[in-house]
C-alpha cells in the first residue's frame, strides 16, 4: 500500500478517535454525581448494571486514548519520512519578481569580505567612554 494512502487512513482514525474521546468524556459523570443517587434520587445508571456506566466508559476512554497516542506516533513517523524526502531533493530557490524583473543581490566590496568566512565583516570604530566629572 502506498505511503500516502496509509497516512490518510491513519489520519482519519486519529480524528475519529479524538472525537470519540471528546464524546466519552462529556458523557461520563463526575464523582459528585453519585452523591445524589445515595439520597434516593432515582435509579443510578441501571442500564449498564449495578456498577453503573463508569467502568465501561472508563475502559472505552482508556482504549481510545491508547489508539489516539498510537496514531499520533504514526503521524509523526509519516511527517519524518516527508521531511527526509524533502531534504534529499534540496530546498527550492525562491526568486522575487518585481514588475517582470528579478532583482540581483549587490556584490560586496572586497574590503568588506572576510577571507576566512563567507559572511561580511564591518569595521566598527572604537568608542571612547565619556569621562565622568
Amino acid at each position: 500500500m502506498e505511503l500516502q494512502v496509509l497516512e490518510t487512513i491513519v489520519l482519519v482514525i486519529h480524528v475519529l478517535a479524538a472525537l470519540a474521546i471528546i464524546g466519552l468524556v462529556l458523557i461520563q459523570q463526575g464523582k459528585g454525581a453519585d452523591m445524589g443517587s445515595g439520597f434516593g434520587s432515582g435509579a443510578s445508571a441501571t442500564v449498564f448494571g449495578s456498577g453503573g456506566a463508569g467502568n465501561f466508559l472508563t475502559q472505552a476512554t482508556t482504549g481510545l486514548a491508547i489508539l489516539f497516542f498510537l496514531t499520533s506516533f504514526g503521524l509523526a513517523f509519516f511527517a519524518k519520512a516527508k521531511s527526509d524526502s524533502a531534504n534529499v531533493l534540496g530546498m527550492p530557490v525562491v526568486e522575487q519578481v518585481i514588475d517582470g524583473v528579478v532583482p540581483q543581490m549587490p556584490e560586496l566590496e572586497p574590503a568588506m569580505r572576510n577571507q576566512d568566512s563567507e559572511l561580511p565583516t564591518m569595521d566598527v570604530p572604537a568608542v571612547e567612554p565619556e569621562s565622568q566629572n
